[in-house]
Parts: structure tokens; sequence; C-alpha cells
């Protein structure tokens, strides 16, 4: 039988269990907010109002806390794609709605700077966007768009958008771009 983890009551530190789930929300948040840098016990636990202790209860170490923050991600963004394969609609509102969901999601372009140091980060988004650029294809085809390179394109927007300026309405470039898609047709 494991022990429960110690409820933490001196000066400033929470008195309520953290769940691994909220350490991965914070991750994440830590992740926007400042980067992979930021993926660290004492930085997560002074966010988080604890101690490293209650990081340590729930993760090995850095790097396995790493690996479960990705695992999260990694999960979800395939489980959205699989997902979508059984929605109903016309292909261009089945393309909008996948697009709109990856651009409001703030952990991509977060995820995608860390990749640019980590080739575990790298090869687990390459494996997602295997899978959406899949996704994309298969609804480009039902326009008789058959060429692979314009899912490409089509994913390659959806990187690309959020890191322009924030004033760009990026739900609504994205829609010019189905918008061009659907005039192909």
């Amino acid at each position: 039988m494991q022990c429960a983890p110690c409820r933490h009551t001196s000066a400033g530190m929470s008195s309520t269990r953290l769940s691994p789930e909220k350490w991965i929300d914070a991750g994440f948040a830590a992740l926007c907010a400042q980067g992979p840098q930021a993926l660290a016990a004492e930085p997560l636990a002074r966010q988080l109002g604890t101690t490293k202790g209650s990081f340590y209860w729930h993760f090995k170490d850095v790097p396995a806390y790493h690996a479960a923050l990705l695992r999260h991600w990694h999960a979800k963004a395939l489980a959205d794609v699989v997902e979508r394969l059984g929605d109903d609609g016309p292909p261009d509102a089945r393309l909008r709605s996948f697009g709109h969901g990856i651009l409001k999601n703030g952990n991509e372009a977060a995820l995608r700077l860390w990749a640019q140091s980590d080739p575990i980060v790298a090869a687990s988004l390459a494996e997602v966007d295997a899978e959406r650029t899949t996704y994309i294809n298969t609804l480009l085809r039902q326009f008789d768009l058959r060429n692979p390179a314009f899912g490409d394109a089509v994913l390659a927007a959806l990187i690309g958008l959020p890191q322009i300026q924030a004033e760009t309405d990026t739900p609504t470039a994205f829609d010019a771009l189905v918008d061009t898609v659907v005039a192909l047709a």
C-alpha cells in the first residue's frame, strides 16, 4: 500500500492534494507563458503553491514529467483526429472545424517551439502532423483535390498562422484558405 502524499500547511503552501492532471495543466500554462525552460519541478511547485515533494510524488523526475506532458497532448491530439473521422457534414465545414480546433489550442505553438530543442517532442509532433495531414487529405479528396502536397500546405497554414502577428484573425485567415479550396472544387 502506498502512503498518501503529505498535505503541506506551512506558510504559503497549499493544503490540497494536487493530481497529476493539475501538474500537467500547470505545465502547459508554464510552457505557453515561459517556454520549455519553465517545465521544472521548482518553478512549477512555486506556481502551484506547493513543494517539489508533491511533484516527485507523481513523477519520478523531470524527464518523466516531460514524457507525461507530451503523452497527454499526443493522446488528445490523436483522439481528436479519430473522433473527427466519424463526423458527418460537408467537408468544408469539417475542415473549418478541424482547423479552428487546432488554431484555438495555445499549446500547439508552444510545443512546436519546444520541439526545436527536443527530438522526442519533435517526433511526437511529426506523428500527430502525419495523422492530421491524412485527415486533411481525406477531406480534400472530397473536393477532388488529390495532390497530397495540398494537404501539407493546409497543415502548414495551421502551424504558421499562430506564428504571425497577434492582430491577425487566424480563424478568418484559415476560413479564407478553406474558401479557396471550395472555389477550386
